[in-house]
């Protein structure tokens, strides 16, 4: 099967990746973006990294975490001060749009609920941050409720990893092909959530 193969290099090539001295510099960019524009979750890369390196894991997730919590603030900025040049066309180009709007109403009484929630599921964490720029969600409950929600996802990560490490190493590799489908139906799930609902 072509997606397992290919998904199989890609994993191949991450855990190589993962070894090299530049692999926290990379984690790092990729969690950043994620945060605000970047479509790829960065557990694509903190996974096969803790995996690769277990004794590092508490530091490659508060790589991870410090990363997503500032790039958080720069897709806060693209809501607040660039809204109609950058963050509408790209809730147009995601289909977001409409629904983005209806979805302003709810940080009004939920704002700090809908950050963490956004912060710990694949929901996609970028239209989360521009939200919240967009309606100006006090930024000390937007960073407390993104430092807790993201520090949460990432170091359970690691902890499972750490603690079932070999196990989820072998479990991991054994299904690669099936495990990747579940994570683009929950990557793509997160994106037809806010579409509908």
């Amino acid at each position: 099967m072509f997606f397992s193969k290919f998904v199989r290099r890609i994993y191949d090539a991450v855990i190589g990746l993962s070894a090299s001295r530049y692999a926290l510099g990379w984690l790092f960019a990729i969690s950043f973006i994620e945060s605000s524009f970047f479509p790829i979750p960065p557990d694509i890369m903190l996974i096969p990294m803790i995996l690769a390196t277990p004794k590092k894991a508490w530091k490659i997730a508060s790589v991870c975490t410090i990363a997503s919590v500032l790039g958080a603030y720069l897709g806060y900025a693209i809501g607040v001060y660039f809204f109609q040049l950058i963050a509408e066309p790209l809730l147009n180009f995601y289909g977001y749009l409409e629904k983005f709007n209806q979805f302003k109403n709810l940080y009004t009484e939920y704002g700090a609920w809908i950050v963490f929630g956004a912060g710990i599921t694949p929901f996609p964490y970028k239209i989360i941050t521009i939200a919240s720029g967009t309606v100006h969600l006090n930024l000390i409950v937007f960073t407390l409720a993104s430092i807790v929600a993201r520090g949460l996802r990432f170091f359970l990560i690691a902890w499972l990893l750490k603690t079932y490490g070999e196990k989820m190493r072998l479990f991991i590799e054994k299904n690669l092909g099936w495990l990747s489908v579940l994570f683009l139906i929950l990557l793509f799930g997160g994106f037809l959530l806010l579409k509908f609902f």
